[in-house]
């Protein structure tokens, strides 16, 4: 989960639709507005380059990693290094870029980010040089994503925000899969060495699109800058999650991604114990993601809060169920749609995310988000690398079983908690 856009994230409805007693389509003329304004476009491109690169990266290095050292805990490492980043100094960052124009921010990052991938491609490269350029660019999400947010707050009237928000999701969601599947069809074709090259040269026409297409503005006033959140204050914040039985159900739901993060992990292992190739594991790492996307629409559709938090338990289960017959060793055209299936459970995160919100104060709640994603990002990351390091002696398609089984005891157990408490969220 990563970027990307990972679990509980803001839930919403699906792209296209209110939430209401009855689904009513948005008029296809506000998006048409939206197109309509030239920076948007200019930003909209930048985005949808940035959600296809980010994926293409993690594809290529797994395989190039794979590849050269044939170490199955390496693998997972490189993997899990860009989960550090965003739970540790990213938020620093981000404030730090928030005293510059936003426009010089979006170049600045889309060519460092370049040049970072054009080392990781560097035949020469050690592990070493490779994770630590693999950890700075994951450092550049989070002030690319502020700025261009704030960009796009600059660009367009409050009417047409909303319309922004729902297409730089569906972008998100979508450039994911796109991105997976053009790194493992180019990995395929001309090897991880250059594949990553040409990722490279996506993000410096990403910069090439800001410079020509986005008017540039002033750093933000000081005063207006957001500062960085004090140790104490997060202390504070997730000694409330933790002291309420609701917040902390619902924030051991989210955790429990840290089981079902595991297959991407160990998908380029996977794939090889499968006897494929490139192509087999930008599939595998694909099919939970595409499940995923699948799920939200399903649970953004539904028009009331009960119904999307009723079944929370259920489909937490099953996000891990189907990764139990991993052990049979099934071929992949079995194991594709087990793992579609897992997906589509995994998208009760979407529920878990808005119930969150609801049961804290709005005072505290954008720091609680904070703090429950930081906590997610490590669960995710300690998922991949004892799934790693357990799957060098056990064999993959064992570690992502043993992975599903621990899983669906843990969201059993979290399943019963929230039957007694979902009834206190529900007006």
């Amino acid at each position: 989960m990563q970027n990307g856009d990972p679990p509980l994230r803001r839930a919403g409805p699906p792209a296209g639709y209110r939430l209401g007693r009855h689904r009513q389509p948005e008029e296809p003329s506000a998006y048409r507005d939206v197109f309509a304004i030239r920076e948007f476009r200019g930003l909209w491109a930048a985005h949808a380059l940035w959600a296809i690169g980010d994926p293409f990266t993690q594809v290529a290095v797994a395989i190039l990693v794979y590849g050269t050292t044939r170490s199955v805990f390496l693998t997972a490492l490189a993997y899990a290094l860009t989960y550090l980043p965003p739970m540790a100094g990213s938020p620093v960052l981000s404030w730090l870029t928030g005293s510059f124009p936003p426009q010089g921010v979006l170049i600045a990052v889309n060519m460092i980010r370049a040049a970072l991938l054009a080392l990781i491609a560097l035949p020469a490269m050690p592990f070493a040089g490779l994770c630590a350029a693999l950890v700075a660019t994951a450092l550049l999400g989070p002030p690319f994503t502020r700025a261009r947010s704030a960009l796009l707050h600059d660009a367009l009237p409050g009417e047409k925000l909303l319309a922004a928000a729902v297409i730089g999701r569906s972008t998100g969601q979508l450039g994911q899969l796109a991105g997976l599947a053009a790194g493992a069809g180019l990995v395929a074709a001309f090897g991880p060495q250059r594949a990553l090259t040409l990722d490279a040269l996506s993000f410096c026409l990403s910069a090439l699109v800001v410079a020509c297409c986005v008017r540039p503005r002033p750093a933000p006033p000081r005063r207006l800058a957001a500062r960085p959140v004090t140790w104490s204050a997060t202390l504070e914040t997730a000694a409330r999650i933790f002291g309420s039985p609701v917040p902390r159900i619902l924030v051991l739901f989210g955790c429990l991604a840290g089981f079902t993060v595991v297959p991407e992990g160990l998908a380029a292992p996977y794939a090889r114990a499968l006897g494929g190739g490139p192509i087999t594991v930008g599939l595998l790492m694909g099919a939970m993601p595409a499940g995923t996307v699948a799920g939200a629409f399903v649970i953004g559709g539904l028009a009331r809060p009960s119904d999307r938090m009723r079944p929370m338990g259920w489909l937490a289960m099953l996000s891990c169920a189907p990764l139990v017959l991993s052990l049979s060793r099934p071929p992949l055209c079995l194991i594709l749609p087990l793992w579609l299936l897992a997906g589509l459970g995994s998208a009760y995160q979407l529920a878990a995310a808005a119930a969150f919100a609801r049961a804290l104060p709005a005072a505290c709640r954008a720091h609680a988000f904070s703090v429950a994603q930081s906590g997610l990002l490590a669960a995710q990351c300690l998922g991949i690398l004892a799934g790693g390091a357990a799957a060098q002696r056990m064999g993959p398609q064992a570690v992502v079983a043993l992975a599903g089984l621990l899983g669906l005891i843990a969201a059993a157990a979290l399943a019963t908690g929230w039957t007694q408490r979902h009834s206190e969220l529900v007006p």
